[in-house]
């Protein structure tokens, strides 16, 4: 077993909208079970990142972050183990983020492939906004802030984890010492889920994922929905599991590994139908689902309670940045300025 008593860990969502199942299977599982092991776990909602590509909705980001919080800790999440952080709450990222500017051209930034593939998939083409276009800097000043060790992340944000680390190791070349330790990312052991439509991962953005706030009747809905395989006409006839989508899900949360590989050479060999397969998987989600919306339902009810907690957790994570920002800043030689004590009461009782 792997030991992270020694690791910080930084991760977090951009508040764009409800959390779903593909958020769950790809990372909220890893911080429900990295949170009692590490050192500490801070959890980012980043609503700065969220304007970079949604500033004419910005009302929207805003209405978000609450939400993004209760599904947080609907699913078991503790924020006084993983602190609850807005991004938006700590002025030192923004300082981070503006100095490690100056260590970063913007054909390297043109060159990471995940922005590459984003900027494609939403059509920008040159007209990128430039908080878009430099976000990995920001993520960079997020990682480094906490001097994050791990960063639990999906394959195709590898790419962000790697421009950190060529950021921090530039910020301590000038500096003649480690002033940022190098973060390295933990990949889910989960598969990335695709959407109820079986053409592309779940998103929240293309309206074919499961939230975790579902009710039972959108659930057993979304699953009548689910892409099969659209050769398999009759239930006596073989079939392709690969690209179906409940396989997929079954995949990903049935507890019972060896009865999905069965159903799976049953559905190969022909016999079994779309039906059976979909009934077992409402039946494993609904059961998942169900302590998650009865929790949710009760924080939702105290929504001043919950934004204290998060003001709490921006306020820990804000005196954590802070000293950050100190070493950073003594780096590129600027004056030395003590940080002004963060008033934690004003803090928790403004949001």
């Amino acid at each position: 077993m792997t030991d992270y008593s020694n690791d910080i860990i930084l991760t977090g969502d951009r508040p764009t909208g409800p959390l779903h199942l593909g958020h769950f299977a790809g990372s909220l599982a890893n911080r429900l079970a990295l949170q009692g092991q590490c050192r500490r776990q801070f959890v980012l909602i980043a609503d700065l990142q969220a304007l970079t590509d949604n500033a004419g909705d910005a009302g929207r980001v805003a209405q978000n972050v609450l939400e993004v919080a209760l599904d947080y800790l609907a699913v078991g999440l503790d924020p006084t183990l993983s602190p609850f952080v807005l991004q938006s709450g700590v002025p030192e990222l923004s300082d981070l983020t503006m100095l490690y500017l100056n260590v970063v051209t913007v054909a390297r930034l043109e060159r990471n492939p995940t922005v590459k593939a984003e900027i494609q998939q939403r059509g920008f083409a040159r007209d990128i906004p430039a908080g878009f276009l430099c976000y990995p800097v920001s993520q960079a000043a997020d990682i480094t802030a906490f001097k994050a060790t791990l960063v639990p992340v999906g394959d195709d944000q590898l790419s962000m984890v790697e421009q950190t680390n060529e950021i921090a190791f530039r910020i301590n070349r000038l500096a003649g010492r480690d002033v940022l330790p190098e973060a390295k990312a933990l990949l889910s052991t989960m598969p990335r889920l695709p959407g109820i439509d079986g053409k592309a991962k779940a998103s929240k953005s293309l309206g074919n994922a499961i939230n975790l706030s579902a009710s039972s009747e959108e659930i057993a809905r979304a699953v009548q929905m689910m892409f099969t395989d659209p050769g398999h006409l009759r239930v006596s006839d073989p079939g392709r599991a690969e690209g179906h989508a409940v396989f997929a899900y079954l995949d990903a949360f049935d507890p019972d590994r060896a009865a999905v590989e069965e159903l799976r050479s049953h559905y190969r060999r022909g016999g079994l139908g779309d039906g059976a397969l979909k009934s077992r998987l409402n039946d494993i989600l609904q059961a998942l689902l169900e302590p998650v919306r009865r929790r949710r339902k009760q924080f939702a009810r105290d929504p001043a309670y919950v934004m204290r907690l998060i003001g709490e957790g921006t306020a820990t994570a804000r005196e954590v940045a802070a000293r950050t920002l100190a070493e950073v800043r003594g780096v590129f030689g600027l004056a030395k300025i003590e940080p002004l004590p963060v008033d934690r009461k004003r803090l928790s009782a403004t949001w």
